[in-house]
């Protein structure tokens, strides 16, 4: 499952200004909405700002290295969440190592292969729209959950007020209007239903009672 290109949009941070050249021409021709910048800085404004779907990092900057910018990225609520691929002429293990530690999902090395590029930032876009796309899930199932209890609670008081009424309850077989309570006395079924319940009574003439009534 891969999302479409026209939804995504990837921030650029490089210090040569030919490889953000590139990568720009890139990504844009396959129709990601590219930022690019070459500072530090001014990209965890713009990360915080924007909120893109992908980061491309080099490594090797002036001033704050991309090491300290992804650490810098993940610290941040807003901004944890954004994959970063790393992008560096380094080639050595221990860099890898370090780029995966730091918060990168991926690292690409320099020279840039386009095919190896596109590749790559449509894998993690895709996983990282999945991603959302589970947690969107989870919480709605949370959410649902939630309402399932307060019902579940509910239920549990209206059982717990009415329990009183439940078991034996002696009836008078021959006028059929009083229980015997527990205390052994005969009482109207009314007595008995208002003092075990929180119901109470209106009084009307059933369509029986009437015709003897009139008879």
């Amino acid at each position: 499952m891969a999302i479409q290109t026209t939804q995504a949009s990837i921030l650029i941070i490089d210090d040569t200004r030919d490889n953000l050249r590139l990568l720009t021409q890139i990504l844009t021709q396959r129709g990601y909405k590219v930022l690019a910048t070459s500072d530090g800085e001014q990209a965890l404004e713009a990360a915080a700002t924007i909120a893109p779907d992908l980061i491309l990092l080099d490594i090797m900057m002036p001033g704050m290295d991309g090491y300290t910018v992804c650490e810098r990225l993940k610290a941040r609520p807003e901004t944890a969440h954004i994959p970063v691929i790393f992008i560096s002429a380094l080639n050595e293990p221990l860099d890898k190592v370090k780029a995966f530690t730091a918060g990168g999902v991926d690292y690409l090395t320099k020279p840039f292969q386009v095919e190896e590029i596109l590749a790559r930032v449509n894998v993690h876009l895709t996983l990282s729209h999945l991603q959302r796309q589970l947690e969107d899930a989870n919480a709605k199932l949370a959410a649902q959950n939630q309402e399932l209890q307060q019902r579940n609670a509910e239920l549990q008081e209206a059982l717990t007020t009415i329990k009183t009424l439940s078991g034996i309850v002696p009836i008078c077989a021959w006028c059929g209007q009083k229980i015997q309570d527990e205390a052994g006395h005969w009482i109207k079924v009314e007595n008995y239903i208002e003092a075990h319940s929180e119901a109470t009574f209106t009084h009307g003439i059933c369509p029986d009672c009437l015709a003897k009534w009139k008879s």
